[in-house]
């Protein structure tokens, strides 16, 4: 037996970095079955480690928390991840963020054109609850971690997921439509974690980062209802770029940037058909 503080600090240090005590709780907590408040509260406490050093052992060795725990919470929701999804980040929030400001009246119907975890599409759901949406992706794995996730959330009623490359095939129009595309250049650094742990599909778009949204833009205006709206991701240098190919098929764009000040997501209206 060995108090939590003792365990914490004696993790943190095996796995080092920025985030290493925050690692370290989020794993005992997991590990213990409770949240992290009640770690901090009783610092003090005796509990056994066994199972939590294979835990630590793990993340020191590079593998994502999230991977660990097999869970990451957005936009207040506690989501499965798997090794086949891209694990949601707390800046990705801010195409929800946008979209409630932006949206002139609640959707109706919401589109997420590669869903991963179902993340967007479930946030949105939440917030909006006379809306149903649909959920695309190419990954067979991610679908299912996305149904999963709609129905442990209690979302599952209002929301749809199918396979699909971006919005080919769909006839349908959406009110709301959401996007966090792959938008890393092939030649780009990446951190060995993210590299070698979440799906290079979910992450690398070309030479210059850029073919998802040359495949996604042009699709967008038979999507699109009359009024409504598109928020996509990008990258923090791409705003001028995504900016020119959206304009040339008809939108005009606004530009967001997240918590940290950095460029996030543009928001896409039809000005004219193009």
């Amino acid at each position: 037996m060995t108090t939590v503080r003792d365990l914490l600090r004696d993790a943190a240090a095996r796995i080092g970095g920025d985030t290493a005590r925050l690692d370290a709780e989020v794993l005992l907590a997991h590990h213990l079955g409770c949240v992290r408040g009640d770690l901090l509260l009783n610092q003090n406490r005796d509990v056994a480690a066994q199972g939590y050093e294979k835990l630590v052992s793990r993340r020191a060795a590079g593998e994502p928390v999230a991977h660990i725990t097999g869970a990451r919470e957005f936009w207040s929701l506690t989501l499965k991840v798997t090794p086949s999804t891209l694990i949601p980040r707390p800046d990705t929030e801010t195409l929800v963020e946008v979209a409630l400001k932006l949206c002139r009246q609640p959707p109706a119907r919401i589109l997420d054109l590669g869903t991963g975890t179902g993340a967007l599409l479930l946030a949105c759901l939440l917030e909006w609850p006379q809306a149903s949406g649909l959920g695309i992706d190419m990954s067979a794995a991610a679908l299912a971690v996305a149904r999963e996730n709609a129905h442990e959330t209690g979302l599952a009623d209002r929301a749809s997921f199918q396979h699909g490359n971006w919005g080919e095939g769909l006839a349908e129009r959406f009110d709301l439509i959401l996007s966090n595309p792959p938008y890393i250049a092939d030649d780009e650094y990446l951190s060995d974690e993210v590299r070698t742990h979440e799906p290079a599909s979910a992450l690398f778009a070309g030479a210059d980062g850029l073919d998802d949204y040359r495949r996604i833009i042009p699709q967008l205006p038979a999507l699109l209802a009359p009024g409504g709206l598109v928020v996509m991701e990008i990258g923090y240098q791409q705003a001028n770029a995504v900016r020119t190919i959206a304009a040339a098929h008809g939108f005009n764009t606004s530009l967001h940037q997240d918590l940290a000040g950095r460029d996030r997501c543009v928001a896409l209206r039809l000005s004219r058909r193009p």
